[in-house]
């Protein structure tokens, strides 16, 4: 990968980090998962929950596991609701993982099956899954919120969100072999409201995955039209007219989101990147 893509690739990582994760998820000081450094052909929560549990003491593995076997027992939606949520709050609070904080998470969602819960464990896995490198995981990540926003849209069909979430589990995930198959369903949004700022914004990193570049403009140009201080927005611009190689352009929209960005981290990396392509 050349040198400019490699920015590229790590500054959206860092945007996406700062407008999802940190917050929504697990503490910032979480662990990096311990799943990552397997070499497993397939993964699924039973294949993280035994690597994640050999980072733990042995007092921990103990009461993880008198939780686990009460699951199963308990035949009270309650009891099992408390559980999981136990489950849930050790793994996000306690070993700051969030692979099966998000799993438990989602469990208690299909079980209380309610339109809210399943939609917030689905943007969960969806939010988190933009800044996951491993491919494996983000496949893994794709298919639990794909099947949580299709629990959601089955209770509300009419939820714009969960069709805009649910496609850009096919856009992002790679959970299909049509990725045309996501766009189409977020379309089905744009249709019914072309103002649709979360809708505009998932076509257009739909259009940069495609390598769509124009169409990629137009979609975010028009999110920055509703909402002139959209950093995602402003930030994708930056992207789309580097990969263009129109340095001018890329440079005037790195300037834009640098002003506006409030992490140091990132702002640095702005600026480095603005100095490096006036060179």
């Amino acid at each position: 990968m050349k040198k400019n893509q490699w920015f590229i690739a790590g500054i959206g990582i860092l945007l996406i980090t700062i407008l999802y994760f940190f917050g929504n998820t697990v503490p910032p000081g979480k662990k990096s998962s311990a799943i990552r450094q397997q070499a497993i052909s397939e993964i699924n929560i039973d294949t993280i929950l035994y690597h994640e549990k050999e980072q733990l003491s042995t007092e921990q593995v103990t009461w993880l596991g008198t939780l686990e076997k009460s699951v199963i027992r308990g035949d009270v939606k309650n009891q099992q609701l408390d559980v999981y949520h136990q489950l849930a709050h050790f793994w996000k609070d306690s070993a700051h993982v969030f692979e099966p904080y998000a799993w438990y998470t989602a469990e208690a969602a299909r079980l209380e099956n309610s339109e809210k819960s399943l939609t917030f464990a689905a943007h969960l896995f969806l939010n988190n899954l933009r800044g996951e490198n491993n491919q494996q995981l983000i496949k893994w990540k794709a298919l639990q919120a794909k099947d949580l926003f299709e629990r959601s849209l089955k209770i509300n069909p009419q939820n714009d969100s969960s069709l805009v979430g649910l496609g850009a589990c096919y856009i992002f995930g790679g959970i299909a072999d049509n990725p045309m198959e996501g766009i189409q369903k977020i379309m089905q949004v744009v249709e019914r409201d072309s103002n649709n700022i979360y809708a505009l914004t998932i076509l257009g990193h739909g259009s940069v995955i495609s390598g769509q570049y124009d169409r990629a403009i137009n979609r975010f140009g028009r999110v920055l039209e509703l909402e002139p201080e959209n950093l995602e927005a402003i930030m994708m611009m930056a992207e789309v007219y580097e990969r263009k190689a129109d340095k001018i352009s890329a440079i005037e929209w790195y300037r834009k989101a640098a002003e506006l960005v409030k992490n140091p981290e990132l702002k640095a990396e702005l600026h480095r990147r603005i100095e490096e392509l006036n060179n």
